[in-house]
């Protein structure tokens, strides 16, 4: 399978036509892999808490587009942001295990693949920083 521009536009365009401005495609070889490994489409405007992820580490590509990555304490206080952008100086970053974070798209198209361990599972309680 090539990642290729069509595929990459046409996730683009499934991503602005949703409510939340963001789309996934899976790019595991079964629903038995336990591996999280997706293409994530992003659009400005698009939505993510700060949350963590407790299980794994989150390791993320830039593929097209850019967007900042911003780390928080235990009481929500930013403490870096870095940005991320295809082509760019810093193209990909890697979140430790535990660390809160969330995400914000600067440039419409933004297309990221990401990659993290076990099974994908929606965010717990205990993994959004309630603020």
């Amino acid at each position: 399978m090539l990642l290729n521009q069509e595929l990459l536009n046409t996730l683009t365009a499934q991503a602005k036509a949703s409510p939340r401005l963001r789309q996934n495609y899976d790019l595991r070889n079964t629903p038995d892999d336990n591996s999280q490994r997706m293409l994530n489409a992003l659009e400005p405007g698009t939505e993510l808490p700060i949350h963590r992820h407790l299980k794994s580490s989150e390791s993320v590509a830039m593929l097209r587009g850019k967007a900042v990555w911003i780390f928080y304490d235990d009481q929500g206080h930013e403490t870096s942001r870095h940005l991320i952008e295809a082509g760019g100086e810093n193209p990909g970053i890697v979140v430790p295990m535990g660390q809160w974070h969330k995400l914000e798209c600067l440039e419409s198209g933004t297309v990221i693949m990401e990659c993290k361990d076990g099974a994908n599972e929606p965010l717990t309680e205990e993994e959004i920083l309630k603020i």
